[in-house]
């Protein structure tokens, strides 16, 4: 995903958040349990959040953890595949999902925990030079860098607006509103703009500006790339991103680990404030006193799991209040590479669709996988849902006749191979990752987050300062286990480096409006009184 410099910085809050396909009635919690599988942890998934969190329970010295997994893998939305062939016949890697490390660190100050582990195991990646751009539109190459220019003046102006709302506890609006204030507004017409907007801002977001929160939009971004660095790289190790979270689950999980339940698909979840059991597809079920869910933001929306008794009011409205985007990178590999090879990246504004193929990245750059003859698309939101349902066919000529249109002095032959994951129909993801909408207050973040008895919350979603990166389900995979430790060995508090957690979560049951009841009158244009009995008690 595309950087942006970022020009204030916030005060940040931690944060935690869910997986899983229409779920049946959750069974009620009975004598059944008895046969159950016991355990003190439940941990509900075995991606970054997951695998962080057992990794937490494991250095607070509590071993007795199940993790239970839907794939036959750890690792979630870090996945990877085979794709193409090298001379030697052997395969490339591709990253399906997350590809980037977003924001390393800087000399002396604090560093993204993700990088600290990619250094720790060697995990290969290349810096991301986003000023290696060249645009094109229907009729080739055409020079409009300096819209990318401008974007990013009215962006930097933006943001600085954005941190005055965040800090004093002012109204959002939509990112869309805060760039037209700061004097960007594109005309739908206005192809050039609009790809230039989606480079810099949808992108990163996989949302576009009209369905973003404007401070936490913002904010969000901030964070990791002023407390850490604007450098992004790509990572292309062989061994996939997951190489990091395979490495630290290996310190603490032996081989065939029998805490590790891999292809186990829950279906049902019991829980109260006495323990939690979660039940699977194949009929099993393990009893604990804890559970851990890492659910990503688009399963929870699915109601593809029954929970008993069901979620409360708030935990429900939270859920469905954030949004989970799609984010797909199309894969094409050639007999060669007929585009410059001393370019990392290719913007391409259609003539009569925003975001159709705009972001096109050169994996047969130096630096990356040279002599590869491997180049990616990326659309998002809308242009994902409309490819998913077509053939792979379908999705290949679309994009060729954008390439031809892009290198109209170019014989460009059929690629030899293609591919692009389907993530919306991925019943253990529902989508790429999440974001956080407009109107939404901190407050309802936090009842995302928030336990539910004895059932507890984490993953990248659940992190106020960090969703929607791989680092937040780190965080919050941390926090969630040491939190649960502590409350296993009669620790309330769990002591950071700038403060202390102590107990459970709070969560809001009512969530307030910005407008005092007295103002909803006649003199405000709501004529109707607000004082009226609805019929409910």
């Amino acid at each position: 995903m595309a950087p942006i410099n970022f020009k204030f910085a916030v005060v940040a809050v931690l944060a935690g958040c869910i997986p899983s396909v229409t779920a049946a009635p959750a069974p009620a919690s009975s004598s059944t349990d008895s046969k159950c599988r016991k355990t003190s942890v439940a941990i509900l998934g075995a991606g970054m959040a997951g695998i962080t969190a057992a990794q937490a329970l494991h250095n607070a010295s509590v071993s007795d953890f199940v993790i239970i997994e839907y794939q036959d893998r750890i690792g979630g939305r870090a996945w990877h595949g085979n794709f193409g062939s090298k001379s030697d016949g052997s395969p490339y890697v591709i990253e399906y999902g997350c590809n980037w490390i977003q924001g390393l660190g800087n000399p002396g100050g604090p560093e993204n925990p993700v990088y600290s582990l990619a250094k720790k195991y060697h995990l290969a990646n290349t810096y991301s030079d986003y000023d290696s751009i060249l645009t094109y539109d229907e009729t080739g190459y055409t020079d409009y860098t300096d819209l990318i220019d401008e974007y990013g003046t009215a962006y930097d102006k933006a943001a600085a607006k954005a941190g005055r709302l965040l800090l004093q506890n002012l109204q959002d609006q939509t990112m869309r509103a805060g760039l037209s204030i700061a004097g960007w507004n594109p005309k739908h017409g206005d192809m050039k703009r609009q790809a230039a907007e989606w480079w810099n801002w949808d992108w990163e977001a996989a949302f576009p500006p009209e369905e973003s929160s404007f401070i936490f939009g913002v904010a969000g971004s901030n964070v990791t790339f002023n407390q850490f660095s604007d450098a992004n790289n790509l990572v292309i190790d062989p061994r996939g991103y997951s190489a990091i979270i395979d490495g630290e689950a290996s310190t603490f999980l032996t081989k065939n680990d029998t805490r590790l339940l891999l292809n186990t698909r829950i279906t049902n979840i019991t829980y109260s404030d006495h323990g939690v059991t979660v039940y699977n597809h194949d009929g099993s079920c393990v009893s604990a006193d804890y559970a851990i869910t890492t659910f990503s933001l688009g399963v929870l929306q699915s109601n593809s799991i029954g929970f008993s008794p069901e979620l409360p009011l708030w935990k429900k409205e939270s859920i469905q209040n954030f949004a989970m985007g799609t984010y797909t990178k199309i894969f094409l590999q050639f007999n060669e590479t007929f585009w410059p090879e001393d370019t990392q990246y290719f913007l391409y504004a259609s003539p009569t669709t925003r975001g159709y193929y705009p972001v096109w990245q050169s994996l047969s750059t130096e630096g990356f996988m040279p002599g590869s003859n491997i180049i990616f698309a990326t659309v998002i939101g809308d242009e994902s849902y409309r490819i998913e349902q077509q053939t792979d066919e379908e999705t290949k000529a679309e994009a060729m006749e954008v390439l031809r249109q892009m290198f109209p002095n170019v014989t460009i032959p059929e690629p030899i191979a293609f591919t692009y994951p389907r993530w919306t129909s991925e019943p253990w993801s529902f989508g790429s990752y999440s974001n956080w909408p407009a109107g939404t207050s901190l407050l309802a973040h936090q009842n995302l987050r928030a336990n539910a008895g004895r059932l507890w919350f984490a993953g990248e979603a659940t992190s106020a300062e960090y969703f929607g990166f791989l680092h937040g389900a780190w965080f919050e995979g941390r926090e969630a286990g040491a939190q649960v430790a502590a409350l296993l060995q009669g620790r309330p508090c769990v002591q950071y480096e700038n403060g202390r957690l102590c107990g459970e979560r709070k969560h809001y049951a009512t969530l307030t409006g910005t407008s005092p009841l007295s103002q909803y009158s006649l003199l405000n244009g709501w004529a109707v009184s607000s004082f009226y009995d609805s019929g409910d008690d």
